[in-house]
């Protein structure tokens, strides 16, 4: 077993508007886990609405939650039954834990599992110093792999996940709704699965900028008093016709409506964005077009996918990241993240010193 230190910081949300750094106890693992000393965790819209909602869709705060799950860190002990990972080993942490053994873990589906765990949701996140995790979802990062990048397999396990649950297909037309971080990563993983042309449209044109850096081939910025038939005239001019594929990334009414009136008949509308439980939406129009309403909810088996586009290079995930903050600085890092502070994108926060687990190059 590594060294490690005696106390245990957190990122606890206690209730709404009640968000503070305090000590925990250091977790033990059990013979499936793994003792992790955390190194990155991003902050995830999901984090942001615990504390100004107490909660999102379904998921309510019942007692303090620790928050996080956008995160990598190294093993500094293993349980007796691990065998695929050692102390020293540098991991990005998969936070979703199927049960294993219902109908949707044995199809591979464990992002639907009604019985799973997932961090900062279901179980405690592991915004901390020490946090334990079943071993089989940590997955080892290659020395050209930092411990940002680590981290941002999370959001782009979402990227991955819906492009699949979308049929992205090569020489596609995309349309991507919102430049938000899901967004963006969305537009990445489109681009990567071989998307022809991509449209990516928000209200903000900073995000806009970012989104043509990272590989948009047209951008539209909108405003809540444009017209839904002008919007999609000119979303149709960019793209040389309607997009074969829509992907809802905001979770707005707006904009879910948008996607469905843009998308070519015969094509299909992914939503992704959590927005409010009850929305009105066309299906007649969706109906009489044959528009496919797909869903996507987190991931499952996209790990992988996504930890090779980031080590050969296909997607560079560092551009999303705006702002960094040492784990003790959390209070101001979410209120970095929650109004967009100078521009923020994705906000990093770092539970070591920032590159001490960098063995080949800096961020």
């Amino acid at each position: 077993m590594a060294q490690r230190k005696q106390k245990n910081f957190a990122g606890v949300v206690h209730g709404v508007e009640d968000f503070r750094v305090e000590e925990i106890p250091i977790p033990k693992p059990r013979d499936h886990e793994v003792l992790l000393e955390m190194d990155c965790v991003g902050i995830c819209g999901s984090d942001v609405h615990y504390i100004t909602h107490g909660g999102f869709g379904d998921y309510t705060l019942k007692e303090p939650l620790v928050l996080g799950h956008e995160s990598s860190g190294v093993v500094m002990e293993v349980g007796r039954n691990v065998t695929t990972l050692k102390v020293g080993d540098r991991v990005a942490i998969e936070p979703a834990i199927g049960c294993r053994t219902c109908r949707h873990c044995k199809a591979g589906r464990y992002n639907l599992c009604p019985e799973g765990s997932y961090c900062a949701t279901t179980a405690h996140g592991n915004l901390c110093n020490y946090y334990t995790h079943a071993a089989d979802c940590c997955f080892k990062l290659p020395p050209n792999v930092s411990m940002e990048e680590g981290a941002l397999l999370e959001p782009l396990a979402v990227g991955v996940h819906c492009c699949r649950r979308a049929e992205v297909r090569l020489g596609n037309t995309v349309l991507v709704l919102g430049a938000g971080p899901i967004g963006l990563v969305t537009l990445m993983v489109a681009k990567a699965m071989g998307a022809a042309k991509i449209c990516v449209i928000d209200l903000m044109e900073s995000k806009l900028e970012l989104a043509k850096e990272l590989g948009a081939d047209a951008t539209l910025a909108v405003s809540g008093h444009d017209a839904q038939e002008e919007i999609v005239k000119r979303i149709h001019l960019l793209l040389g016709g309607a997009p074969d594929i829509s992907i809802e990334c905001t979770g707005a009414e707006a904009c879910v409506q948008l996607g469905i009136a843009a998308t070519v008949a015969g094509g299909v509308l992914t939503l992704v964005g959590i927005g409010a439980i009850h929305q009105r939406i066309p299906l007649t129009t969706a109906l009489v077009r044959e528009i496919d309403i797909r869903t996507a909810f987190r991931y499952a088996n996209c790990y992988p996918a996504a930890l090779s586009m980031v080590a050969n290079g296909t997607i560079d995930a560092r551009k999303l990241i705006t702002h960094h903050y040492d784990l003790k600085e959390s209070v101001q890092a979410f209120k970095t993240s929650r109004y967009g502070l100078d521009g923020a994108i994705k906000v990093m926060i770092h539970c070591q010193p920032m590159n001490k687990n960098n063995p080949q190059r800096k961020i």
